[in-house]
């Protein structure tokens, strides 16, 4: 968005004020602040966020390093283009509500973000301050402060969006996900009336089934969505669309818009030896069941296999989350990987191992998600990568065999790639394995919409610019369209595809 397009403009009095009240080389000189967590040996023993956020006193400091750039670098890397600056100043002339103001006219989500969002690969990586070898502005906890105190304070009127009128135009929108809230949200202030269908049970997809409590609170998720609601998003769960409602229904109830972003919940499998046996499931089963579902909690019915020594097999960042009560093994380094492993400590899990093919160095998770996992007792078994599954006279799981891996040449993307080290395999013993190797989109929406093109690996094709699909007037995002993405990047696909379908509409209309 344009800096100066937002109710927080950079040539304002008060901006320029703020920025002369400390020289560059004083902004500079402070250091960036350390966020509280719960101590490791007391997180383990339950489900509460790790990270306790900023003081009010710690926000002021923060926000005081942000050198107010006049090209800020930091917008670059936010896929849904937040007014950084705009709402970071806020915080420093202590107008908090304000500062939520300016994450709302662009973010659905603040408090989601501020929380899982990874803005050292983004925003934070694009601040100036990297160029003089100190560290970035910490935009993530900030946001997660301005969000958290619109919240605490329920200032809602204040931090609200102003409701647009109505133009009796109806959009569906299919998954409740971070793609379809960041959509709705923008679809809804330009006037539409939005109604999501959500397959589960509650909303709010991967939000709710894919990320533990101890790193993003369900009742956070329902303070968004809830935002959402009041804006005037309708929300209906237990609707299968392709199943309990058809393309051709929605057509006839008179939707002329629809956006689907079903994500990718299509677990995928090594195809190795032994992934039938009692014990081996995907962590997309394991995830939801915990998750969601309450499995593991005192007074919840739902099943869940308590295993000794359990591996989670994975790598990229939707390896999954497992919780278990002995020994634990989880393969994969991204960041639900780790929170696989995190997860299964706080089931009562002893050992708990990541193993991961690559190195660490290579590992895509988040610095903070390994850090939080080593304090936490978890032992990496890097290079390593499992071959085949072992069972008892029971034909339950008992030991997986890994083989050392070791980096060979650079592959396509920049990145080393492992190769087996030749006759050097180990055997682990393990109580389970959940596998967490990547996920597919589902194929019922694309096997039921007539004229929808996918790719061969079952994504929906989108045009990159506008994400609408070979049927007319049908937008996609999310992983149903990526194979597997970040929060914010599928975020940032709602925001784009609500921009291009507000646009077709209106030329449809002229």
């Amino acid at each position: 968005m344009d800096n100066n397009n937002t109710i927080s403009p950079r040539e304002a009095d008060w901006r320029e004020t703020l920025r002369k009240s400390h020289t560059v080389k004083e902004r500079m000189a402070i250091p960036r602040v350390k966020m509280a967590e719960l101590d490791p040996d007391y997180r383990i023993t339950n489900n509460e966020e790790v990270n306790r956020g900023l003081t009010r006193e710690q926000a002021l400091t923060e926000s005081s390093r942000c050198l107010d750039c006049p090209n800020p670098t930091c917008m670059t890397g936010c896929p849904v283009a937040i007014n950084i600056p705009g709402f970071i100043k806020n915080i420093e002339r202590g107008n908090f509500t304000d500062a939520a103001r300016v994450l709302k006219e662009t973010s659905a989500l603040p408090a989601v973000c501020g929380r899982v969002c990874p803005q050292e690969r983004q925003c934070e990586s694009k601040c100036i301050y990297n160029k003089t070898g100190k560290q970035p502005v910490a935009i993530g906890y900030l946001e997660r402060f301005a969000a958290d105190f619109a919240r605490e304070n329920s200032d809602n009127n204040a931090t609200d969006t102003p409701a647009a009128t109505s133009n009796g135009i109806k959009i569906a929108v299919v998954g409740s996900g971070p793609a379809s809230l960041s959509f709705a949200g923008d679809m809804v202030r330009k006037g539409y009336s939005v109604h999501v269908f959500e397959a589960l049970h509650e909303i709010g997809g991967v939000l709710k089934y894919g990320i533990p409590e101890f790193r993003l609170p369900n009742d956070i998720v329902d303070y968004e969505i809830e935002q959402l609601r009041r804006a005037g998003v309708e929300f209906t769960p237990d609707i299968v669309v392709g199943k309990t409602l058809s393309y051709d229904d929605l057509k006839e109830q008179g939707f002329r818009g629809i956006f689907v972003a079903s994500g990718a919940g299509l677990p995928r499998f090594m195809d190795i030896p032994g992934e039938n046996y009692i014990g081996v499931m995907s962590s997309n089963e394991y995830l939801t069941r915990v998750n969601l579902m309450g499995a593991g909690r005192q007074g919840w019915k739902t099943p869940v296999i308590k295993g000794k020594r359990v591996a989670v097999i994975g790598g990229g960042v939707k390896a999954g989350n497992i919780a278990v009560g002995g020994s634990i093994a989880v393969v994969g380094g991204g960041n639900t990987a780790m929170d696989s492993c995190r997860t299964a400590r706080r089931m009562g899990a002893e050992e708990v191992y990541i193993v991961y093919r690559r190195s660490e160095a290579e590992m895509p998770a988040r610095v903070e998600e390994v850090h939080h996992a080593k304090q936490e007792g978890v032992t990496f078994l890097t290079l390593h990568n499992p071959v085949e599954y072992l069972a008892d006279e029971n034909g339950r799981v008992r030991a997986m065999r890994l083989q050392r891996m070791e980096l060979g040449e650079p592959d396509a993307s920049g990145r080393r790639s492992p190769v087996p080290v030749e006759g050097d395999i180990v055997e682990v013993p393990v109580d389970e394995v959940i596998v967490s190797v990547g996920v597919s989109p589902n194929p019922l929406i694309p096997s039921t919409i007539p004229g929808l093109e996918t790719t061969r690996r079952g994504t929906i094709v989108a045009d990159e610019a506008t994400l609408e699909t070979t049927v007319p007037m049908l937008f996609a995002g999310g992983d149903i369209v990526r194979g597997g993405a970040t929060v914010i990047l599928a975020m940032g696909d709602g925001r784009r595809a609500a921009a291009a379908m507000d646009r077709a509409l209106s030329q449809h209309d002229i």
